[in-house]
């Protein structure tokens, strides 16, 4: 394997994959990643954009599953942010593996939306452009610098109905209910991984996933109390660990009045699968193009 995957994720990787596709992965974690962005349809479009960054000289290469979505072909993410499209909030750099959840969370017009874990907003953001800024969407995030970091993003893409708590959205109050969920947990980050980048190292021991998991599946537990009956959420990580993504989802569904729902997969017949152990789930490997991400769509019963 690699050279530099930590020791303990090595193990990890090798006892749930096997060794072929735990090399697999950690030839992901080696790739220079491409950078990708959307444009924002609350300030222009797809087209638009394209053809403002062909005039700087920047190809781009269009992503079949997403129409608002494009793979940079020639530049980083720093000749992206000093373009003034940037900061005027037409296009928001974003993983395309990030891109899933809010699509498959498939919030609609008039629809009361919850972001559990939201900063820096690029779900959130990208929830208010899917629905023409027509959803209310909370959005929640637990530290003051990145809750603030959050609500600049929000009023930079334009989203005008959204609410930004600064709060740990497990102390939210149960008579808040919602219409849908996007509870993107706090991770590893076993899937964002790249060699050679000392800020995507990941956090990896027995101590760390054991305090993680705990927080996973307590933010898992609220998100149900908080989803109206018959209604649906997304319990989604930038992990591969089944610690962190199906066991969390057994464990918690085990003692509450939820199911999941198979995912409609089609459309990202392109995007590389790690094999789940819970049908009709999703777990991104991680490529040149895509984070490791795992999706579950969980509905909370009747």
């Amino acid at each position: 394997m690699h050279e530099g995957v930590p020791a303990y994720l090595k193990e990890l990787l090798i006892a749930q994959y096997g060794g072929e596709t735990a090399e697999k992965i950690a030839e992901g974690y080696a790739a220079q990643r491409a950078v990708t962005l959307r444009a924002n349809p609350l300030k222009t479009n797809a087209q638009a954009v394209c053809e403002a960054l062909a005039a700087q000289g920047i190809e781009t290469e269009p992503v079949s599953w997403y129409a608002d979505a494009m793979i940079v072909k020639n530049a980083r993410e720093d000749a992206l942010t000093a373009l003034e499209m940037y900061a005027r909030g037409e296009i928001y750099l974003q993983s395309l593996s990030s891109m899933i959840p809010p699509l498959l969370l498939g919030a609609k017009p008039g629809e009361n939306v919850l972001d559990m874990a939201a900063a820096p907003g690029g779900k959130t953001t990208q929830i208010a452009a899917m629905t023409g800024n027509q959803a209310m969407i909370t959005a929640c995030e637990m530290n003051k610098i990145r809750a603030d970091r959050l609500k600049y993003n929000v009023a930079r893409q334009g989203a005008t109905r959204v609410t930004v708590m600064n709060i740990d959205s497990r102390n939210m109050d149960d008579l808040f209910s919602f219409d849908r969920i996007l509870l993107d947990a706090p991770c590893s980050g076993s899937g964002t991984v790249q060699l050679g980048n000392a800020r995507s190292k990941g956090q990896f021991s027995k101590e760390f996933l054991a305090r993680t998991t705990k927080q996973q599946a307590a933010l898992l537990e609220k998100a149900l109390r908080l989803l109206r009956p018959g209604c649906e959420m997304i319990y989604s990580t930038c992990s591969v660990l089944a610690k962190e993504n199906e066991d969390i989802v057994t464990r918690v569904l085990r003692k509450a009045n939820a199911e999941v729902v198979p995912l409609e997969l089609a459309a990202f017949a392109s995007v590389p699968q790690l094999p789940v152990s819970i049908p009709g789930t999703l777990c991104v490997c991680p490529d040149a193009l895509h984070e490791g991400f795992f999706v579950a769509k969980i509905r909370r019963k009747k």
